[in-house]
């Protein structure tokens, strides 16, 4: 059959949680496969950033795996389906017998889809654990915890379209659109701006967002250039200048009397613990003038709309959930809830991240954010599955993999790349090497898959169809291929087939047909979802919540009440935290990272893309021209980068988009891995760890590392 003779397959892009829709075309052979432009895709009608356009390099890459693998004697072989399912299972049934349930732990991934991280998610409760969880542990937990305690919903509350149109001042904190998830910079955010719009950004790094909006030097434009670990001080300093405004003349409306009044709960608290607090010593710490804090209180409390975008370098602290409780308290006063433009919106950062967590794929909650400890909740999704849910949260993937060779026994891991994803990475492999059994199910020979036992072959997100759900809880399908390689497996059918050997009620509980026949019964315990089919979903989606068929979904949320136990949205004042490392003599900088437009995450997929490792093929760190002067560090030059954990050499590039005294590098890279470095310590509710400040110190006069720096980084 010829390539003409193949109608493209819609479907969605495998990277950020934008959304955005592509064509997949499959040629002759099934390893041909080409990416096509989707003109009129729902999310980013037609365009595409640069790691959409090369996803498919990927599918057919020599890099993947296409058989099952066994290790026998510290080296794995081939392996049938047969022996390897036997292997799995045995293992599983053993540490359980021996150890309890709770002796193993079960990774979901924001790269799979909705389906098959609801399947995982049963599979472990069926085996008697809530030992489940995702990489939204170490994304966005904080962000969720936040905005379900005090809003209700772990997810953003207003849509791209919506901010797009009604959005007069865009408040961006620790958050990177322009490089991150440029699509939905380009469509919605920078047209929006050039309608008009102010954008107000609090970052510790000059980026691409403000660049790409054209506006550095009018007065629609603020950077905050604040110090890494200061974003309570900062945004205590705007909400006491909002306060006080307000009591001098309340006619200016900086605050929202009647929301507050009639909407919220624990005003009084906020009042109270800024009445001593010096505003002055804040922004000192902060390494931002006063005056300009001051201004920027000003641009958002006085517009008609005003949206706030929160991304990682606010959740990915050991104070995460205060920090976006403190974005969660300027909106409430301000009354920017509830209506098109406004909101706290988290951007997440991989094209299932919130489905994943939406299906119940974390430790505390089932499908729907039911909480696993709330016994109306549990029995009612044990009246649909057929069997007893552990009514007490299990552990994060953090603590999991804190706790590999002590009292965890076994893993299964889904997709996810721990050896490079969690902090202080070194100590992550030592302990993955003390487990007793790992089976890890990907497309690639991740760094984690080092450490399996038994290795499982499984499809890309362009051989099979699900769902997805973007950044702004549109649920899309994906649709797929034929496989290219014969021998893999789609991740639901592999963990179906686990699960109906596993159990003796598995043939019941694991036995579906194709991805729709889970949806359908996800509908039933996902009361957000219950509205959905994959017909109604149709090439639009839909904006969850859809409590009944034939809702339209919601594009924004919370117009009438707050999905709390009291309706009230929660304010609550929240006091600085530094970070847990701070500089010292024999660590004199703070690092901090983030992501590039050109890789994603751990780097599986981008880092074996030619297109993209053309744009950047190794890692590198940004230091400022004084520290660069201070330490006789040449643009272009080598350097050896120190934390109390670990050391990476990579080049240093001499730039004012770093602070004095920061160092900032990103996590893609094998060779040269930012979390080989950065600090372990967890915030204390949402067990997300602190990747966005530690203690560094640079050494010079190294050797660059040349052909080795990634080995993935080759054009062929």
């Amino acid at each position: 059959m010829s390539s003409d003779q193949r109608d493209p397959v819609k479907t969605i892009c495998p990277y950020c949680g934008v959304g955005c829709g592509i064509q997949v075309q499959q040629g002759e052979e099934p390893g041909d496969v080409q990416f096509m432009p989707w003109g009129d895709a729902p999310v980013n009608e037609g365009r595409i950033c640069i790691k959409g356009g090369a996803a498919t390099e990927v599918v057919d890459h020599e890099d993947r795996l296409t058989d099952p693998l066994i290790k026998e004697d510290g080296e794995f072989r081939e392996a049938t389906w047969e022996e390897a399912y036997e292997y799995v299972v045995s293992e599983l049934e053993r540490i359980r017998d021996e150890y309890g349930p709770d002796a193993t732990g079960f990774f979901g991934s924001s790269k799979v889809m909705n389906e098959e991280n609801y399947l995982l998610q049963k599979l472990a409760r069926r085996y008697g654990t809530n030992n489940v969880d995702n990489c939204t542990r170490m994304c966005h937990a904080s962000t969720v915890w936040a905005l379900r305690t005090s809003l209700g919903a772990g997810a953003m509350t207003n849509s791209m379209r919506d901010l797009r149109e009604e959005a007069d001042v865009f408040w961006i904190q620790g958050a990177n659109p322009g490089e991150q998830h440029p699509i939905a910079n380009s469509q919605y955010f920078r047209q929006a701006v050039l309608e008009g719009a102010t954008v107000i950004q609090v970052d510790p790094h000059a980026n691409k967002t403000t660049r790409s909006f054209q506006i550095d030097d009018t007065d629609r434009h603020q950077h905050l250039q604040l110090n890494p670990g200061t974003d309570i001080p900062l945004l205590n300093i705007v909400l006491k200048t909002i306060l006080e405004k307000h009591e001098e003349n309340p006619d200016e409306g900086w605050i929202d009397e009647a929301f507050i009044e009639e909407r919220t709960e624990g005003f009084e608290h906020l009042v109270e613990t800024l009445e001593e607090f010096d505003e002055e010593a804040a922004a000192e710490e902060c390494g931002v003038p006063l005056e300009e804090i001051e201004l920027a209180a000003e641009k958002y409390a006085t517009a008609d709309n005003a949206a706030i975008f929160t991304g990682m370098g606010m959740s990915q602290h050991a104070c995460g959930v205060d920090n976006v409780q403190n974005e969660i308290n300027l909106a409430l006063i301000t009354g920017n809830l509830g209506r098109p433009g406004t909101g706290v919106n988290p951007l997440r950062g991989q094209n299932n991240v919130q489905g994943t967590c939406d299906v119940g794929a974390m430790p505390n909650v089932l499908p729907g954010y039911q909480l696993v400890d709330d016994d109306e909740a549990r029995e009612s999704v044990e009246e649909v599955w057929g069997f007893e849910i552990p009514d007490e949260p299990g552990l994060t993937n953090v603590e999991i993999s804190y706790e590999a060779g002590d009292s965890i026994k076994g893993l299964y891991v889904m997709g996810e790349n721990p050896v490079m994803s969690e902090p202080d990475a070194n100590a992550v492999a030592e302990r993955l090497a003390d487990l007793e059994f790992t089976v890890v199910q990907d497309i690639f020979p991740t760094e984690t898959a080092e450490y399996a036992d038994v290795i499982l072959p499984a499809t890309t997100w362009a051989e099979r169809g699900g769902t997805v759900t973007n950044t702004d809880r549109r649920v899309q399908r994906m649709r797929g291929v034929e496989k290219v390689h014969e021998n893999t497996k789609h991740d639901l059918e592999i963990v179906s087939e686990v699960g109906k050997r596993l159990f003796d009620d598995g043939d019941e509980l694991f036995d579906f047909d194709d991805p729709e026949a889970v949806f359908e019964e996800l509908r039933q315990v996902c009361p957000s979802y219950h509205g959905m089919t994959y017909e109604l979903l149709g090439e639009e989606g839909l904006h969850w919540p859809c409590y009944e068929l034939g809702d339209e979904g919601d594009p924004f949320l919370y117009e009438d009440e707050f999905d709390t136990e009291s309706g009230r949205g929660h304010i609550e004042g929240v006091d600085h935290q530094p970070p847990a490392e701070t500089p010292d003599d024999e660590y004199p900088l703070i690092l901090t990272t983030a992501r590039l437009e050109e890789h994603y995450n751990t780097g599986t997929m981008s880092t074996r893309s030619p297109t993209l490792n053309r744009q950047t093929p190794e890692n590198f760190v940004d230091v400022h021209p004084a520290d660069a002067e201070r330490y006789g560090i040449e643009d272009g030059e080598y350097v050896r980068l120190h934390s109390r954990r670990g050391e990476i050499t990579l080049e240093a590039q001499v730039t004012e988009d770093t602070k004095e005294g920061v160092v900032w590098t990103t996590p893609h890279f094998a060779a040269a891995s930012a979390n080989r470095l950065t600090n372990h310590v967890l915030d204390e509710r949402a067990k997300i760890p602190e990747y966005k400040a530690a203690a560094a110190e640079i050494e010079v006069d190294v050797e660059p590392l040349g052909e080795t720096a990634d080995p993935t980084a080759d054009d062929d």
